[in-house]
């Protein structure tokens, strides 16, 4: 009787690696002159990782060095060399770094960041408002308070401190602006309902996943994808991000992005049912309606591809899985006084856990904050592991990008007071 074959995670990314080949450049690309113009092109760079070094990794203790070198990698101010991107900026010498404002929710498991490159923030500010206010309309007058309060280029900055270029962080600007302009106008404050919210995301997803269809239906289809600020939104966002991305980054995208959809019909579900879910049925939702669409493009955004057959191994899938779900815990302890502020009942973890465990607000807090670290640890835990199992440099970037990512999250809702504050139970 044959032996079964192999089913290790080692052996399942090696041969999805082989089967790459030469898709994988496994030497950084020689540095080029920047453009110095906000349109996006294809120049991306090679894998930015050494041989030698990749080589290095597959020999280390998993459990320690893979982790402090492949995840936590180089980050924060004067680091952004040893990532080996083409960078439009020259280098210039940095100011003291001055003290992290807001406070980290107690307890709460998270690698701490130094602020993130002030000129960079403020480019990326200039020009994401711009484009939401002039070329999409997104905001009116009367809201530029509160997307000033965003702070997009701080977000942004912090979470991809490794893209070449300005305009690779703008792709992910407007990613991430468009997706908050939906859930704004179609689920939250400014004009948000659950009731006909699937038919409005299914209409404004098409401005990701166009339409295909007859010549007497397709302008009428076109025109509407100028209807409402969504949907301008969308298809703005995602044209200049098909500019930049492979064809499997843009299909990846587009499916993260039904998934998010997927989720956010749950939860209008929940509303129009006025039903809380159970701890376990809010975490499932939690899976789709959560920031998976942001750290699932940090290659697009860093300049280089981690390979569709690589990506969607179920090692690395759990592993893109695990820190979204934990970075939407984040969202939900750092937004919990905000959402009790708001008319209406807002559902987030600390929220769900004391009404369906019966324990005080303080305890389901504390609760949610242990869920989130034991997430956090599994995420790490797991990441480590993949690498060590497949130390090839597009998989080590990529990992270290979404590690990262989750950081730069973290230090974006604990810095910005405008929008958030933490409740008082220590």
């Amino acid at each position: 009787m044959p032996e079964p074959g192999p089913t290790t995670a080692q052996s399942r990314l090696a041969d999805a690696v082989a089967l790459v080949g030469a898709r994988i450049r496994l030497t950084a690309a020689e540095p080029q002159d920047d453009p110095g113009t906000e349109t996006t092109s294809a120049d991306a760079t090679g894998v930015l990782v050494p041989q030698a070094e990749a080589a290095g990794r597959a020999a280390v203790d998993p459990a320690t060095r893979v982790l402090e070198r492949v995840l936590r990698g180089p980050s924060g101010l004067g680091t952004a060399g040893l990532y080996l991107a083409r960078r439009e900026e020259p280098p210039r010498p940095r100011e003291a770094v001055p003290p992290t404002e807001g406070t980290p929710v107690p307890g709460l498991y998270h690698h701490p960041v130094a602020p993130p490159d002030p000129v960079r923030v403020e480019e990326v500010g200039r020009r994401i408002k711009r484009w939401a206010v002039d070329e999409v309309q997104a905001y009116p007058p009367e809201w530029e308070d509160q997307f000033d309060g965003f702070s997009v280029g701080r977000y942004m900055v912090a979470c991809h401190p490794d893209a070449p270029t300005i305009d690779h962080l703008m792709i992910a600007a407007r990613l991430m602006v468009a997706e908050n302009v939906l859930d704004d106008c179609y689920c939250e404050d400014h004009g948000g309902s659950p009731v006909g919210l699937g038919s409005r995301l299914l209409l404004a997803h098409t401005a990701l996943d166009p339409v295909l269809t007859t010549p007497e239906y397709e302008q009428p289809w076109r025109e509407s994808l100028q209807s409402d600020a969504p949907r301008r939104a969308y298809r703005s966002a995602m044209a200049y991000f098909a500019e930049q991305a492979t064809p499997s980054q843009a299909d990846r995208y587009r499916h993260d992005m039904a998934r998010l959809h997927l989720g956010y019909l749950a939860e209008a579900a929940w509303a129009e049912a006025e039903h809380v879910p159970e701890v376990w049925e809010y975490l499932a939702m939690r899976q789709f309606n959560n920031f998976r669409p942001c750290p699932t493009i940090t290659d697009t955004i860093g300049g280089y591809e981690l390979p569709a057959d690589v990506q969607a191994q179920p090692e690395m899938q759990r592993v893109i899985a695990l820190a979204s779900n934990a970075t939407t815990i984040v969202n939900d302890l750092y937004s919990y006084t905000k959402e009790l502020d708001s008319p209406g009942t807002h559902l987030n973890l600390p929220v769900v856990i004391s009404e369906r465990e019966g324990v005080p607000d303080r305890d389901a807090y504390l609760k949610a904050v242990e869920l989130h670290n034991d997430l956090m640890h599994a995420f790490e835990s797991e990441a480590a592991a993949l690498a060590a199992a497949c130390p090839v440099p597009s998989v080590l970037r990529f990992l270290r990008g979404v590690a990262v990512w989750v950081d730069g999250n973290h230090h974006w809702h604990q810095t910005n007071t405008y929008r958030y504050s933490l409740p008082d139970f220590w």
